[in-house]
């Protein structure tokens, strides 16, 4: 059993992380702003003392939460938190640094990208940036969702999805999509069983 520190646990990613987290028997800390209840704590990742705090006795910090509320300016005092207590960093990344073949273009950067969208994919894809660039002593794992992704494609649970690396994967049909619940599979599937030391990859059915 692991224990997990998972900041934006209210969330759509963080909460299904944290049902399949707490499904296979971890112990898991929710954090965010306004918590309540058991097993929960109202707080901020973006406060260093109260980051170091609830990390205390972690095996995982999961950063589920959006790109744009000021990660990538708080990713050198999670690695700092991180490395003192001997934890591993997951990150629920984006999609849009995808790239949409093995020499194309990254999604964000294609015509086809919803302008809507490209301040959260792009801050994503500055925070994967950030932690690619973070010392070798300090270990991170980021997973990059599907294309379709979120509450609005809940999807059902089937536990059968493919694993990539750097490239958008895609269906016969040039979708590309993931439940949450299949998403959070695969995220606590690395936390059981570490395969990515320092590496984004991506989950697509």
């Amino acid at each position: 059993m692991a224990k997990l520190v998972v900041f934006g646990g209210t969330g759509y990613a963080g909460g299904k992380i944290t049902g399949e987290a707490r499904g296979r028997g971890h112990e898991v800390l929710v954090v965010s702003r306004n918590a309540e209840g058991e097993g929960t704590k109202a707080g901020s990742l973006y406060d260093e003392a109260f980051l170091a705090e609830v990390a205390k006795g972690a095996d995982v910090l999961v950063i589920a939460v959006h790109g744009q509320s000021g990660l990538l300016d708080a990713v050198p005092s999670i690695a700092r938190v991180a490395k003192d207590n001997g934890a591993r960093i997951g990150v629920v990344g984006g999609a849009g640094s995808l790239r949409v073949a093995e020499d194309g273009p990254r999604l964000i950067d294609t015509p086809e990208f919803p302008d809507e969208y490209k301040g959260e994919a792009g801050a994503h894809a500055e925070v994967l940036e950030a932690f690619r660039k973070l010392p070798e002593d300090v270990d991170w794992f980021y997973l990059s969702p599907a294309a379709e992704f979120g509450a609005w494609a809940e999807g059902e649970r089937t536990g059968d999805f493919r694993l990539g690396g750097d490239v958008l994967l895609t269906d016969e049909n040039g979708g590309s999509k993931i439940s949450g619940a299949d998403y959070a599979i695969a995220f606590v599937d690395e936390i059981d069983k570490p395969q990515r030391r320092r590496q984004r990859f991506c989950v697509a059915y």
